[in-house]
């Protein structure tokens, strides 16, 4: 039994958590802020690493600070019947529903359509996904060798891979930051920023993955929970450490690209004509690794997220058949009616996004405020409803032009910041308050 990890297995472990989080998306998102920010880039960049990166590390310190396995035991602090419908809900969004299938799709897209003709693109996809989520099976099998297969080999390949991209493009700059800002990033770039981070999900991802640096730490022999609460924090700010600094390189060099090329309509595309300028063909090769090991790692870590959690909520499933229905459902997925489904993901995402976000405020607070059920229920029944607004209002508008649609769209409108995605806030603080007034009252009635 070990009292704490070494500096290189703690490394190990901040290498493996970035690695979970440090998808497809991560990667695009920064390059496309940078053209949009332009000689606003600072400001925007400031804004995007309060939500993108604040969040996500008070989500990771969050289960640390309250000795949480996971997410089910955070959200059982509201109830148990709320936490498993909430765990249940989000795994299967951030997992097969959703966002394993977009990784999948993602990755072909940007990765192997560059090398393909349009003819050849259905079959391809087909043999792609099936062969992506074959590969994240066979490495999800074992949880206790995740750290060895993402904090020690995929995350070194993968920033190998795209630190030789980043470093030339810093190197032989195309451009400078003498250029204009577009759009929300004209008139406030570090709100622009923030709101685009806020719509990372990140935070989501989280909770899902805390469970995930727990099990690793324990395998690693430290069993005292303190510990491993002290351990899961510092693997957090490793992570997220590391993860600034890209966001705030790729964002550099999404500005500097302007120099030579339009503005694009999303940062894949400007990495794909980065990568062809500096390297040639060989860049589309190279952009191809990055993409699809950047892909790779997260469906990894959530396949096996999904397949343990799970497990230790209905321990009659396998672990082994939850990650083979884990693998199997995307990649059907990935290769029908993708566009449908994430239409219709997003408001479930815009709903849990509130709830995510208040747990992990009330779990990092837990150390002065404490776990009381008054504070946990009604801040979270108060944030219920405006959270359900978000998310109907997120609905395709074939659907919100009913006039039932159309009348929650008006009360929606009603609540401070709902044009910002943040009209559950108010809400939340009032739920808040009186959980925090109950607390006190019940505390009294008991002495």
């Amino acid at each position: 039994m070990k009292t704490r990890l070494s500096g290189r297995n703690l490394f190990f472990i901040g290498s493996m958590l970035f690695g979970l989080f440090f998808g497809a998306g991560n990667l695009i998102f920064p390059v496309f802020l940078g053209q949009q920010a332009g000689q606003n880039i600072w400001q925007a960049v400031f804004g995007l690493l309060i939500t993108g990166i604040g969040l996500p590390l008070l989500g990771v310190i969050g289960i640390g600070l309250t000795r949480s396995a996971g997410v089910f035991e955070l959200a059982a602090n509201v109830s148990r019947p709320y936490a498993t419908i909430f765990t249940v809900v989000l795994y299967l969004t951030l997992g097969p529903l959703f966002a394993m299938p977009r990784l999948a799709t993602t990755a072909f897209q940007i990765g192997l359509v560059p090398f393909l003709t349009k003819s050849q693109q259905s079959f391809s996809l087909l043999a792609f996904s099936i062969g992506f989520f074959l590969i994240t099976w066979l490495l999800a099998r074992n949880p206790g060798k995740l750290m060895t297969y993402i904090g020690k080999w995929l995350t070194p390949i993968f920033l190998i891979l795209l630190g030789a991209l980043i470093l030339v493009a810093l190197i032989r700059p195309l451009g400078n930051f003498h250029v204009a800002a577009q759009g929300a990033y004209a008139i406030n770039p570090s709100l622009a920023g923030f709101t685009e981070g806020y719509n990372t999900m990140d935070a989501l991802a989280s909770l899902a993955f805390g469970i995930v640096v727990v099990d690793a730490i324990r395998e690693l022999g430290v069993t005292d929970p303190n510990q491993i609460a002290t351990d899961t924090i510092k693997a957090g700010l490793i992570s997220m450490s590391l993860m600034a600094v890209i966001y705030t390189l790729l964002a550099i060099i999404g500005t500097l690209s302007l120099g030579k090329f339009q503005a694009a309509t999303n940062g894949g595309i400007t990495l794909a004509q980065l990568a062809n300028y500096y390297f040639g063909p060989f860049g589309n090769a190279l952009l191809a690794l990055i993409v699809i090991i950047a892909c790779l790692k997260t469906a990894i870590g959530l396949t096996t997220a999904f397949g343990d959690t799970l497990h230790g909520m209905f321990p009659k499933l396998p672990y082994l058949a939850l990650i083979s229905f884990a693998c199997l459902l995307p990649a059907i997925l990935a290769n029908v009616g993708l566009t449908q489904l994430i239409n219709y993901s997003t408001p479930v995402l815009m709903f849990l996004y509130p709830l995510a976000i208040i747990l992990i405020l009330l779990a990092v607070l837990s150390p002065w405020l404490g776990k009381s059920r008054w504070l946990f229920v009604m801040t979270t029944v108060w944030t219920l409803i405006p959270a359900a607004l978000a998310g109907i209002v997120a609905l395709p508008q074939s659907v919100l032009q009913q006039p039932w649609g159309q009348w929650l769209q008006q009360l929606n409108n009603l609540l401070p910041l709902a044009r910002l995605g943040l009209g559950w806030t108010l809400p939340a603080l009032i739920g808040f308050i009186f959980g925090w007034l109950g607390q006190h009252w019940s505390a009294r009635k008991k002495r």
